[in-house]
């Protein structure tokens, strides 16, 4: 058994963060282990997004523990520091964050050439290998403003595998985008979680995160209430909180299936200071 096998890739501890006397994460505990697509679902101003930008050192909590490949983020001072995690998580936000001023290409290119390094040839040839995956490689003169919300979400996701990260947060991708776009995203995140790209999404697709996932979190109020497999989360929710979820967020064949789940006995929490049911 190899080390990545035994020790997660990122895992958070006990978490906490507040903003003055607003409590919004009470006691965090995830684990993504290598290859692992990992969803976080829930209620808007649950703690989801929260959680990415405490992984990416964005924000930093009063207490807990959190470690990328068991390097300490919570610990990070030095620029240099933050940019060595840059280099292996790569986030991808609801509002593209393209540089407007820059084609496609040089969007994919300016991070590995001025972060990484890399030579500008070199930048070049990974960034068309990218656009090619995100079908995006006919667009690579094209300025942001040219382009739809589903491509620029397309090149964003591209732009965020340039460096060639561990890890790829996707924080609510397919948010912003009108309904017809939102499954040219969702196909390319697919063909890259079969590929085996580790990841972290915080969504509000259930379907699709039930078929991508292996583990979900179902996050309310700040706390994990329930994680499991998607088989669990979904068909057989331990908590009545996130049946009342899905019902209201899945439309009626999850509200169905999950209505029909009966409530078991309270089980012990898999994880240490979370409520698994509640």
């Amino acid at each position: 058994m190899t080390t990545h096998e035994i020790n997660p890739l990122v895992s958070l501890r006990d978490v906490h963060l507040a903003f003055g006397k607003t409590e919004v994460l009470k006691g965090i505990d995830v684990e993504v282990r290598q290859g692992q697509a990992v969803s976080i679902i829930g209620p808007s101003g649950s703690g989801k997004s929260t959680i990415l930008r405490c992984i990416t050192g964005l924000l930093r909590p009063q207490r807990g523990v959190i470690e990328v490949g068991g390097v300490r983020v919570d610990g990070l001072k030095t620029e240099s520091d933050f940019i060595a995690l840059r280099k292996r998580v790569g986030f991808v936000f609801q509002q593209y964050n393209l540089f407007p001023h820059l084609t496609v290409l040089e969007n994919l290119v300016i991070s590995p050439v001025k972060v990484g390094g890399q030579p500008r040839a070199q930048a070049e040839a990974r960034a068309r290998e990218l656009l090619a995956k995100v079908r995006m490689e006919h667009k690579e003169r094209a300025y942001p403003g040219e382009l739809s919300g589903g491509q620029q979400q397309r090149v964003a996701i591209a732009r965020a595998l340039a460096l060639q990260p561990e890890l790829i947060l996707f924080d609510e991708v397919t948010s912003a985008l009108d309904p017809e776009m939102v499954g040219e995203v969702l196909t390319v995140i697919r063909d890259l979680v079969q590929d085996g790209l580790t990841c972290m999404l915080v969504t509000h697709e259930m379907r699709f995160a039930e078929e991508v996932s292996d583990t979900v979190y179902f996050t309310e109020a700040g706390r994990i209430v329930e994680a499991g497999p998607p088989s669990r989360i979904f068909d057989a929710p331990h908590s009545p909180r996130t049946r009342a979820f899905l019902q209201r967020s899945s439309g009626a064949s999850l509200a169905r299936r999950s209505a029909r789940a009966a409530a078991p006995e309270p089980v012990a929490a898999p994880f240490a200071g979370q409520e698994v049911y509640a």
